[in-house]
């Protein structure tokens, strides 16, 4: 299948059933799809971001349809131009052709605004400055008295976005799986892999032979599948750890490891891992911490003293950081 027409599916999905969700008012393509070339296939482990705007409690999550796997998430209202301008993942659909349905004409008067200006440097800076907020945030709000999938997650996600600031900066995709392996080609092309260096050794994985990985990668392969087995329709991400989502969550990290870029599927096992316990607490579920404790351990992350002085490392890092991504607008 082409990503244009997983494109069409998802507008067909948006017309037929989405539209009829409470408080519809239009959609738009997010994600790899839309960034990516029409006429270029898509990969057996990339699904299709779909962003509903619609009522409190819509939650569609990922399922298979007419062939392609839709991640169709929602938001109650969507802001003014600016406002879009300045978020660094709304920015990043609205510069492009990403409206699906638009019941009111709004949406589509943000993306010609959003296409003009997307490039100017100062939204490019004040973008670069919210994903460096984010940083901040989750680094800085790390809670001990969290569950562990919670902590794993805080930390995990405050260190990964590190690669965002540099993505945005580089007007590239801020994906999410792929963060790490985008951020190296970006870099690559600058001349920048010592910076990739310092990304990878601030998640803890710049040491890490593919072997390791790969034992880490078969150790999250049957809690996956563990997870998959159990419901737990109040979770968020209970889409996220299912059968159909196997090929994302797993193929695709062993996709990236085949590639070379074990270091670089590190971050989503990592992610996975922590849902997937998240995913069985909230069924009721308890058992096989193990398999993340080991990966944490490698990761030199394994207690939350350890997390807080990787954490702190991030954040003493940030300046460098900023100096580099402004190096790329």
């Amino acid at each position: 299948m082409l990503n244009e027409q997983a494109r069409q599916i998802a507008g067909r999905w948006v017309q037929t059933e989405g539209a009829a969700l409470p408080g519809f008012g239009g959609a738009f393509l997010t994600g790899s799809v839309l960034w990516g070339d029409p006429r270029a296939e898509l990969g057996p482990a990339s699904d299709v971001d779909v962003m509903l705007i619609a009522g409190p409690g819509v939650r569609p999550g990922k399922f298979a349809y007419e062939g392609a796997l839709l991640e169709v998430s929602s938001m109650p209202r969507i802001g003014s131009a600016d406002d879009v301008l300045a978020d660094y993942h709304l920015a990043g659909s609205f510069h492009l052709p990403c409206v699906l349905a638009d019941p009111t004409g709004r949406l589509s008067a943000i993306q010609r605004v959003v296409a003009r200006d997307f490039a100017v440097r100062a939204w490019t800076t004040v973008r670069c400055a919210g994903a460096m907020d984010r940083v901040r945030a989750f680094l800085g709000g790390m809670d001990p008295s969290a569950p562990l999938p919670d902590q794993v997650t805080g930390w995990l996600f405050g260190t990964g976005v590190t690669t965002h600031v540099l993505l945005v900066a580089g007007l590239h995709n801020p994906t999410i799986r792929r963060r790490y392996a985008a951020v190296r080609d970006l870099l690559a092309t600058h001349g920048r892999l010592d910076v990739h260096e310092t990304l990878l050794d601030w998640l803890g994985c710049a040491h890490l032979d593919a072997a390791r990985v790969e034992r880490h990668l078969a150790a999250l392969e049957t809690v996956f599948d563990v997870a998959a087995a159990v419901r737990a329709p109040a979770y968020r991400f209970d889409s996220d750890i299912s059968a159909v989502a196997r090929p994302v969550a797993i193929d695709g990290s062993r996709e990236l490891i085949a590639r070379g870029l074990h270091r670089e599927a590190v971050f989503w096992i990592a992610a996975t891992y922590a849902r997937c316990l998240a995913k069985r607490a909230a069924a009721g579920e308890r058992g096989h911490e193990d398999g993340l404790l080991d990966l944490l351990a490698d990761l030199g992350a394994e207690t939350y003293a350890d997390r807080r002085r990787r954490a702190d490392r991030v954040l003493a890092g940030l300046p460098g950081l900023w100096e580099t991504a402004m190096s790329l607008c």
